[in-house]
Formats: C-alpha cells, structure tokens, sequence
C-alpha cells in the first residue's frame, strides 16, 4: 500500500506498509543497515560510503537517474534502535539530511538538500516482517512527471521486494 501526500511545494512524501514474508526483522534491520552489501542488491547506487567527520557519523550517497538527468547524492546521517513496546520488539532507522563542509557538492550531479527517511520494523507474527517507511526528499532541477510517476507506482514499492529478495541472498554473502 503507497499513499502519497503532496505537501504546499509540489513535492510528494511517500508512506508505505508491506509485509516481507520469510524475513526476520533482525535480517531486514541487518540488510538495510549494511552499506556494503546495499551496493550488491540496489541497482541504483552508483557511490555509498560512510565517513565520520567531526565523531560523527555520516553516509554519502550517489543515486543513479535515468538519461538525459543528473545523478543526485545525500549527505545524510542515521540510527538505528531496537525498542520494545509493551512486549514487542520493534526496529526504527532514522535518517536525515545534513550539511558537512568535508563533503562539497560535485559538479554534475545536484545535491539533495531536503531528505528525511523513517523505517519501523517488527515481527509479523510469524517467519515475516512488518515494515513501514516513511520517506521525503526535495530531488531538486526539473523532474519530469512520468518519472515521479514512476517512482510512485513501481520504483517504492520495487524498493520492498528489493529488500525481500536482497533479505534472501544476505546469508549467503556473509
């Protein structure tokens, strides 16, 4: 299920609920956090990376645009907690945006400035997850219509099967 809220400026936060049978939370949490492993199953890395400037740590980005558009990066920091609510144990990954001197802007390529993401993950009950995401960024330029529709319709909700198959092949990689 993907709704899409279009806030004052145009630009569209995306809300997702799925369910990924057949992967554990504490897989999904381990497949999503592993920066290295991401590049091997997302087709759409181009560059990603972490850093620690001034003790903290920070993720570099670069995300790969369809011909004739430039690539965008982020320069965003994240965190990760496991939770337990009332008895259930519950994952939130955290992530935004941030400005680090260290990490200019390269030519060619538009720096997303305005990025926020939330995930929240749990057992569904049985040998699955639970996951829901909560993702917005400002891509910057001119996006053309059939791409954000794209996005919308076929490139988030691509993302969960993404991480559903990426989830599958984790523990034979490690």
């Amino acid at each position: 299920l993907l709704t899409l809220f279009p806030q004052q400026s145009g630009l569209y936060e995306y809300k997702i609920f799925g369910v990924l049978a057949d992967c554990p939370p504490k897989l999904c949490v381990d497949v999503y956090m592993d920066l290295d492993f991401r590049k091997k199953w997302d087709q759409y890395v181009k560059e990603l990376y972490e850093e620690t400037y001034d003790g903290e740590k920070v993720i570099y980005w670069e995300v790969k645009y369809p011909f004739p558009l430039s690539n965008r990066d982020y320069v965003y920091i994240r965190e990760c907690r496991e939770m337990d609510v009332d008895g259930r144990k519950i994952w939130v990954v955290l992530a935004k945006g941030v400005a680090v001197p260290q990490c200019p802007e390269k030519p060619g390529i538009i720096r997303v400035k305005s990025y926020k993401q939330s995930l929240v993950i749990e057992s569904d009950g049985k040998a699955g997850s639970k996951v829901y995401m909560y993702y917005f960024d400002n891509p910057g330029g001119m996006i053309p219509s059939w791409l954000v529709n794209w996005a919308a319709k076929s490139g988030v909700p691509a993302f969960l099967k993404d991480i559903q198959k990426a989830c599958l092949n984790y523990a034979k990689s490690t």
